[in-house]
C-alpha cells in the first residue's frame, strides 16, 4: 500500500484483523491519521468502514494488530475508557435518544459536568437551529435536524479526534452542504476522521484517503491526487463517486 509522508500522527491504526462472530471483517488494515487534518475512508458499502471505526472505539476489537492514539496503545481497551481518552463518535442512522429534547441529549453526552457549558456556544454556532429547538423532543426533528444533534452530541466534551459515520446519509443537498461547513469549522479545534459515501462531499472536505475494499486497506494519499486518478475512484467507487474531471469534480 502506498505510503503518504505524514507528522504528528494523532492515529495509527496497524494490520488490525477483526472478527464479527465467526466473520473475518478486517484483514490488515491499516489507517494513519495526522493531527489537525480531515481525513476519509471510502469504499462501498460493506467494505469494512464502520467496522474500522468500531474497532478503533473498542466496539468490536481486533483480535490482531495495533491501534495507537495520541501515542499510547488502545487496543484491548474498555470502549467507555477510549472514549474518555478523547474521542468523539458520530455513528450513522443517527442513534439520538427520540423521546428526550435537543438540551437532554446535549446534557447527556457531558463527560465531565460543565462540558455542555464549555461547548455550548461553539455548538449553537455551528447549528444554529439546535439552539431554536433546544427544548423540542429528538423525534419532532427533521432528518437533517437529527443529524445536527448527532454531530452535536460528540462536541459536548473536549475531544481530540471525532469519528463521524456518514453524516451525508439521507440528507438533501442543501443540508450536505451545511453539514460540510459544519465539519469543516469543527476541523480547525479537532481531528476528523471521516467515513463518507458521497465522494463529492468527502473530496471537497478531506485532505487525505483511505480506500477500504474487501476489509482491506487498499490505497491511500491526498485527496487532491485521488480527484485526478479517474480509473482508480471507478475501480473502487464505481457510481458513488460522481464524475472526476481534470482540475475537479462535476
Amino acid at each position: 500500500m502506498k505510503q503518504t509522508q505524514k507528522t504528528d500522527l494523532i492515529l495509527i491504526v496497524d494490520h488490525i484483523q477483526t472478527y464479527i462472530e465467526q466473520f473475518h471483517i478486517l484483514q490488515n488494515v491499516s489507517v494513519e491519521v495526522p493531527r489537525n487534518s480531515i481525513t476519509v475512508m471510502l469504499g462501498r458499502n460493506g467494505a469494512g468502514k464502520t467496522t474500522t471505526l468500531k474497532s478503533i472505539l473498542g466496539l468490536t476489537p481486533p483480535r490482531e494488530g495495533k491501534i495507537i492514539f495520541d501515542g499510547m496503545e488502545i487496543q484491548g481497551k474498555r470502549a467507555f475508557n477510549i472514549v474518555n481518552l478523547g474521542i468523539g463518535f458520530v455513528p450513522e442512522h443517527r442513534a439520538i435518544f427520540r423521546q428526550l429534547s435537543v438540551f437532554e441529549n446535549l446534557k447527556l453526552a457531558e463527560r465531565t459536568k460543565g462540558d455542555l457549558d464549555r461547548s455550548g456556544d461553539f455548538i449553537f454556532d455551528l447549528f444554529p437551529d439546535l439552539k431554536r429547538l433546544i427544548k423540542l423532543p429528538g423525534n419532532h426533528l427533521s432528518g437533517g435536524q437529527q443529524q445536527m444533534l448527532a454531530v452535536a452530541r460528540a462536541l459536548v466534551p473536549e475531544n481530540k479526534l471525532l469519528l463521524i459515520d456518514e453524516p451525508s446519509e439521507g440528507l438533501a443537498p442543501i443540508l450536505i452542504q451545511q453539514m460540510m461547513e459544519a465539519i469543516q469549522k469543527l476541523s480547525a479545534t479537532t481531528t476528523v476522521l471521516l467515513v463518507e459515501q458521497n465522494f463529492i462531499m468527502a473530496s471537497q472536505l478531506a485532505d487525505y484517503y483511505y480506500i477500504i475494499d474487501d476489509g482491506k486497506s487498499v490505497h491511500n494519499g491526498l485527496m487532491k491526487d485521488l480527484i485526478k486518478n479517474e480509473d482508480l475512484v471507478k475501480e473502487y467507487l464505481g457510481a458513488t463517486a460522481g464524475k472526476v474531471v481534470s482540475g475537479g469534480l462535476q
